[in-house]
């Protein structure tokens, strides 16, 4: 290991490495495989699913190439005129000329005389092929020659399709150019020099398209797929994560350069005595996201193993090539606070930091029992929290999708724009139709096709799609049919909504599967490190106190200024993810360095010191990663949000309370207990 650090930092061979470094990436962009990513987010359901099994048998139907346009005409509210009437007629035979079902597209008006429906029946493959441009042709045509006044929507299938599509469209590059901005000004901010920061950027930035490209590349041999938010959180993740272990390492080499005369000495102890904490803390976000891999939902899995590869780039960049680059760069990268070699007898521990670590240990009684209550405290705010957005509450905004159907919610039956299916044996179609009807919720439900022994049946419910109400009405719907005698028993109940609910059924398995095994992998990681079994059980214990605290905040944020009603279906797993990953950094970053001293100058000065060398590098590598997660909000999608949100909140407390004051209190508490059942190898008394 000595030998590659000495070939990474050495005078010439650092040259080598980051020629070698732009010849390996080069090729590798050219080399590798472009990925086909999916225009918008997929659940993805395992096999054993009702709605999956569903849309399998659905593909033997003669309907299975079709999805459906919804268009809702409406005058804001005001009752529709005869001249209105006539419009929207002729504009849905229009609608009917490019339709495979001209006759279906005849309007429907409602009982309150203050909308019109027409259903767009459409061939599947044409319609997705640019979903936008579909989504656009079909307003055009609704909205031709339409009295003043009257505005044409497009939702249901298509509608809702299209604006998802248009949210993610340029996702990447928005997200990429805000992060990029964010990471620059804060690296300028931090480092105080104009050129100083370029470097980690450009390496981070190289990381994060290098991830891209290798992740693209593996999608299909590792049977996943990316789609647009995979995407933005992967380079959200690279760049925060990279940026992490720059600031770490930069931050130790200045320490070094203040030291040592020769720069490639610095660097080669800042990559020996930094090394190991930013491979250790890497390899516990690598790990915890490939728990991932374990869970039913197939986009989980894709998010865990893109952004899995996405960190260890990270790690390699930041270990390999950023030492190379800075050592080639030389001491007047740091210009204009360049670190000149100091005499022994000029204090190293002065400054906030340690004034803080000194006043922390003279009351950590107080201080731990006023942070516990307060991380508690903000954990009230999950008080009536509750998981599962309806498809209307999924965007940001009032796209036009959600428009269209909260005019379908006050004058038609909410679940028209919706679509559950039931496929029911041949010779017990008439009995499942009988039992739909009788459930609870059910507007109306109307044997079709035939396919392969089984009938189609279309089932109107009377709620929003993707609300609690719909969710309990499939759910008792599927209890009915299995609990009917005969062959009704064997019929299955498919669809959007049904497949929402079932997403939403297998990501409460996939959290309770995979809460665990993070926990269990950090424990793992946090014993061998600090060679110690209490330390881990208690940083664990700070982080999900910072956890349940960020929740219960962003929750009183998300109910009271943002209007979501509640989680959507993935965050609570994402937000755990991250959270825990990286607060867990922090405290690898600080403790690591607190044993290390410790060896030296004991439990309680060691802590002291610690705190001193590494407050400002973790407190600005916190509020960094805080502010890239917080970009996820300029995308319109509220799960992606919500992540930011969580994800920001988190990284402030655990930065600027629990790894500042918290978790040092507790050291001072325990003191060498702290570390049972090993032992710092000196006890030199700690002076106040």
């Amino acid at each position: 290991m000595l030998a590659i650090t000495r070939f990474i930092t050495g005078k010439r061979t650092a040259w080598a490495v980051l020629l070698g470094t732009v010849i390996a990436v080069g090729l590798l962009f050219s080399l590798l495989p472009a990925n086909e990513s999916e225009d918008f987010p997929t659940a993805g359901l395992p096999d054993s699913s009702q709605a999956a099994q569903v849309t399998a048998l659905l593909a033997e139907f003669p309907s299975a190439d079709q999805t459906a346009a919804i268009v809702v005409w409406s005058r804001d509210g005001a009752t529709l005129t005869t001249a209105d009437r006539d419009a929207i007629t002729a504009a849905a035979e229009n609608l009917g000329v490019a339709s495979i079902a001209p006759r279906a597209t005849t309007p429907q008006f409602s009982d309150n005389g203050q909308a019109a429906l027409s259903v767009m029946p459409l061939d599947a493959g044409a319609a997705t092929a640019d979903i936008a441009q579909t989504a656009t042709d079909i307003r055009t045509t609704a909205s031709t020659a339409l009295p003043d006044g009257l505005t044409a929507y497009v939702t249901g299938p298509v509608g809702f399709q299209a604006d998802i599509s248009n949210a993610f469209a340029g996702a990447d590059f928005r997200l990429l150019l805000v992060t990029v901005i964010v990471v620059a000004v804060l690296l300028i901010v931090t480092y105080r020099s104009p050129v100083l920061w370029i470097v980690p950027l450009v390496v981070v930035g190289l990381a994060d398209g290098l991830a891209s490209v290798v992740a693209g590349a593996l999608a299909k041999p590792l049977g996943f797929a990316l789609d647009a938010s995979i995407s933005g959180i992967l380079s959200v993740l690279v760049f925060g994560a990279g940026t992490n272990y720059a600031l770490l390492l930069v931050a130790r080499y200045r320490e070094e350069l203040l030291r040592t005369e020769n720069r490639n000495d610095a660097m080669r102890t800042a990559v020996t005595s930094a090394g190991p904490a930013i491979a250790a803390s890497g390899g516990t976000v690598a790990l915890s996201l490939l728990t991932l891999v374990f869970a039913e939902l197939a986009g989980n899995r894709a998010l865990g193993i893109a952004c899995a590869i996405g960190v260890v780039i990270a790690i390699l960049f930041a270990l390999i090539v950023l030492p190379a680059a800075l050592v080639v760069c030389g001491r007047g990268l740091f210009w204009p606070f360049i670190p000149r070699v100091q005499s022994e007898t000029t204090p190293t521990r002065t400054g906030f930091w340690f004034r803080l670590g000194r006043g922390v240990s003279r009351h950590p009684v107080v201080i731990t029992i006023v942070s516990v209550l307060a991380i508690g405290s903000l954990a009230f705010g999950l008080s009536g929290a509750s998981v599962g957005l309806s498809q209307a509450d999924q965007l940001l905004g009032n796209p036009e999708s959600v428009v269209a159907q909260d005019i379908v919610d006050t004058s038609f039956s909410a679940g028209l724009t919706s679509q559950t299916i039931v496929l029911a044996p041949d010779a017990a179609s008439a009995e499942a139709v009988a039992v739909a009807l009788a459930t609870t919720g059910v507007s109306s439900a109307v044997a079709g096709e035939n396919a392969g022994g089984l009938t189609r049946i279309d089932v109107t419910l009377g709620s929003e799609p993707g609300s609690d109400t719909t969710f309990s009405t499939i759910a008792q719907l599927r209890t009915d049919l299995a609990d009917a005698p005969g062959a009704v028993s064997q019929s299955l109940v498919g669809g959007s909504d049904a497949t929402a609910l079932d997403t939403k059924t297998s990501a409460e398995r996939d959290q309770d599967l995979i809460l665990p095994l993070i926990l269990g992998i950090v424990f793992l990681i946090l014993a061998l490190l600090l060679r110690s079994l209490v330390a881990p059980v208690l940083l664990i214990a700070t982080v999900l106190g910072t956890f349940f605290a960020s929740l219960g905040a962003s929750n009183l944020i998300f109910q009271n200024l943002l209007g979501f009603a509640a989680f959507n279906t993935n965050v609570v797993l994402f937000a755990f993810l991250f959270l825990v990953a990286l607060g867990v950094d922090y405290n690898i970053f600080l403790t690591t360095r607190a044993r290390e001293e410790a060896m030296h100058y004991g439990t309680r000065d060691g802590m002291v010191r610690a705190l001193s060398s590494t407050g400002a590098v973790i407190t600005s590598a916190g509020i960094l990663i805080a502010a890239v997660f917080a970009v996820l909000g300029v995308l319109p999608v509220v799960a992606l949000t919500q992540i930011g949100v969580i994800v920001c909140i988190g990284v402030l407390l655990d930065t600027l309370v629990v790894r500042t004051v918290l978790v040092p209190a507790i050291v001072f508490l325990l003191n060498d207990r702290f570390w049972w059942p090993s032992r710092p190898a000196s006890a030199r008394p700690f002076t106040r």
